[in-house]
């Protein structure tokens, strides 16, 4: 399993408002995507801006291709993401998922 982690920055006031535009774009093309095996919204609030991680859970690199296409490390946007984001990163980091636990 490959884990695929991505970072954005909003202004603390768009928070929530950036959370219901994820639910609404990114969340649901990353679970409609074959081979998607989890979402995660991470989300810390300070006082003047949100960071937000999207934690994308993958059973393979090509599961992962066909969510971010063949560069598959360049961080993928919708053209909306200009409206709540400070800047655009441009790429997300990929790690192995090598052990989990669980209560």
């Amino acid at each position: 399993m490959i884990a695929r982690i991505w970072h954005g920055v909003t202004p603390s006031s768009k928070a929530d408002q950036y959370l219901v535009y994820l639910n609404e774009t990114g969340i649901p093309d990353y679970r409609a995507t074959e081979g998607n095996q989890g979402v995660y919204v991470l989300r810390r609030i300070g006082e003047s801006r949100a960071h937000f991680l999207l934690l994308t859970l993958w059973e393979s690199l090509d599961a992962i291709k066909q969510f971010a296409g063949p560069d598959f490390e360049k961080a993928r946007y919708y053209p909306e993401d200009d409206e709540y984001l400070l800047e655009r990163e441009l790429t997300v980091d990929h790690y192995e998922v090598v052990g989990s636990s669980k209560p």
